[in-house]
């Protein structure tokens, strides 16, 4: 089943949304900084899942466990 278009285009924003975060969270200077855009990095891959599930595709699902214990570690490790 094809997602429709108003959830394809929000998983596309909340899929850039997490790579994005990352790549900005690592640029910032202090452990409160960098531990707040990687938790809305976590958001945004909670998202995607979420907008995947809604539409019963179950893609890479090993990938985004795996994504999500690397960006819970991050977090954990800048005193989240």
């Amino acid at each position: 089943m094809p997602l429709p278009a108003h959830l394809r285009d929000q998983l596309k924003r909340a899929a850039s949304s997490v790579v994005l975060n990352l790549a900005e969270g690592a640029g910032r200077g202090t452990n409160a900084d960098q531990r707040r855009f990687f938790q809305i990095a976590m958001g945004s891959l909670r998202e995607s899942r979420a907008i995947l599930d809604i539409a019963n595709i179950t893609l890479h699902d090993e990938l985004a466990d795996k994504l999500g214990a690397h960006l819970y570690r991050l977090i954990q490790s800048k005193g989240g």
